[in-house]
């Protein structure tokens, strides 16, 4: 594979947004996934108004992706767009579209890679870790002005990763059986060599130097090898935090852009303290029990050297963040992740509820594309 130029960086408005969903494809005849993305993607009549729907790496998974907006309404605007494209489309095809971090109870060795060069090469590179990948995530793009506030912003926001494990977590069961995870989706993504977080580094010409020496080592072709829980952009001008399951409604994605957006705000105005070295030796232990218990986690802090309930963590930051929120018009957004923490609610509770009321996997992935379309709530 060539080595890919690392580029410029894009310089883009500040704390304009995007937003990508993962998304499963699902049979309605039994709503085990389905390898319908080629078929359903050939067909789709779509101007691309609301933004891209394209194929991801297996025949069972698509991504949307938003137009760049400078405002989370912008945002919710455009997934509604996304869904109700795919909802005329996938009815004619007879496919469901579901959220959610993992599908409950498909079989990784039944996936089918989808055709083209890159995901051919990351099947070949990876071998069955690229079909035990067709798992489902959010990523949020957060513009930037410069390409060191980028790497800033991409170390700070690195200590809150925590917390969007913990409010998107939508992925408890895996292979039919619950995990005892919140998130288990994200141990599928730390099977990859290159996942976790940015190291230390102190400027965008630091950035370039590392990746240079990770291409020089063999180890990275382009930027979109390093699977780091959040990533400078340069070809978008962005930082990208990459952690987030897939939630269930398009509602709810919304909700964790503004957060990212108020948060990437208060973060450039405070400035805070980083301590990236000493939150080097508690990350992955900090986004194990975010992954594990999600709102009920407890997060270490290597500077005061204690450990703190994620929940009192999130309402201290929801209220942190919020004269943020209302700069940016987006205070409305943040009210559903304030009452989830309050009432220790959230989309993997949700499908726990459904499973117990069911007693099968098939009609709680009913009830959850019927969600993500807003049939119910």
């Amino acid at each position: 594979m060539t080595a890919k130029a690392l580029g410029e960086f894009k310089d883009s408005a500040a704390f304009s947004l995007g937003v990508e969903l993962e998304l499963q494809l699902v049979s309605k005849r039994d709503f085990d996934l389905t390898r319908g993305a080629t078929d359903l993607l050939g067909s789709l009549d779509y101007d691309e108004r609301f933004g891209e729907i394209k194929l991801e790496i297996t025949e069972s998974m698509i991504e949307i992706s938003t137009q760049p907006q400078a405002t989370v309404d912008g945002i919710a605007a455009d997934l509604g767009g996304l869904r109700d494209t795919l909802r005329q489309h996938c009815e004619r095809n007879n496919i469901g579209v579901c959220g959610g971090g993992t599908h409950p109870f498909h079989h990784w060795p039944e996936r089918r890679i989808c055709p083209g060069d890159r995901f051919n090469e990351l099947y070949q590179r990876y071998g069955y870790l690229a079909k035990q990948f067709t798992v489902f995530g959010q990523h949020v793009h957060v513009g930037c002005t410069s390409a060191d506030e980028a790497i800033w912003l991409t170390q700070a926001l690195g200590v809150y990763v925590p917390a969007f494990i913990a409010l998107s977590a939508s992925s408890p069961f895996v292979d039919g059986v619950d995990s005892f995870y919140q998130s288990a989706r994200l141990n599928a993504v730390s099977a990859f060599p290159l996942s976790g977080q940015c190291p230390p580094l102190g400027s965008w010409q630091e950035f370039t130097e590392h990746f240079a020496f990770l291409q020089a080592c063999g180890i990275a072709q382009g930027i979109k090898d390093l699977y780091w829980d959040v990533r400078p952009k340069p070809e978008f001008g962005t930082v990208e935090l990459r952690v987030c399951d897939t939630p269930l409604t398009i509602e709810q994605a919304s909700s964790l852009a503004a957060l990212a957006q108020s948060l990437a705000r208060w973060l450039l105005r405070t400035r805070p303290p980083l301590h990236t070295a000493k939150q080097a030796h508690v990350a992955r232990y900090n986004k194990f029990q975010a992954c594990r218990y999600g709102l009920e986690a407890m997060i270490s802090d290597p500077v005061n050297l204690c450990q703190t309930p994620l929940k009192q963590t999130l309402a201290d930051l929801l209220e942190a963040v919020s004269d943020d929120a209302r700069e940016l018009d987006c205070a409305h957004w943040l009210s559903p992740l304030k009452q989830a923490v309050a009432g220790d609610t959230g989309d993997a509770a949700w499908l726990r509820a459904r499973e117990k009321q069911h007693g099968n996997l098939n009609d709680v992935v009913r009830e959850a594309s019927e969600r993500l379309m807003g049939k119910n709530n």
